[in-house]
């Protein structure tokens, strides 16, 4: 699969997802993690693989920094992009990684004005969707 047709259909993933019911997403139970994404209590098939695909969230004041601590290994095995997303599951921003110049997986994002929980979505590209949450 095309680079190009891999982030389209991630996209069309990440679009369904978001205008999901809210109510259906919210529920973190271990029926819905892996149906859309894997968490630190639901790691699914993955359960080995957590420590490396789980974004880690360190909020100071207005800022978000995200890292997983996943190996970029060109396009064979890399971090495609991480997805800020409010407590309604509604975009608030991302970032994308190019695996042949950025050798972590590492965002920054600026919150401005908004306050609540905040959920982040780390994609890797053999290994699915990984969600955090944090308060802000």
């Amino acid at each position: 699969m095309s680079r190009r047709n891999f982030i389209k259909l991630f996209l069309l993933g990440v679009t369904g997802a978001v205008i999901a019911p809210t109510d259906v997403l919210a529920s973190m139970t271990s029926s819905m993690a892996g149906g859309v994404y894997y968490t630190r209590e639901a790691p699914g098939r993955w359960h080995k693989k957590v420590a490396a695909h789980l974004p880690i969230i360190e909020v100071s004041g207005r800022s978000v920094q995200t890292i997983t601590p996943h190996e970029m290994k060109g396009y064979e095995h890399y971090i495609v992009k991480h997805v800020l997303l409010d407590h309604e599951f509604k975009f608030i921003a991302e970032n994308m990684f190019d695996p042949m110049k950025d050798q972590a997986a590492v965002s920054a994002f600026n919150l401005g004005g908004y306050r609540g929980r905040i959920h982040v979505l780390s994609l890797c590209n053999k290994h699915d969707n990984w969600l955090s949450v944090a308060e802000v």
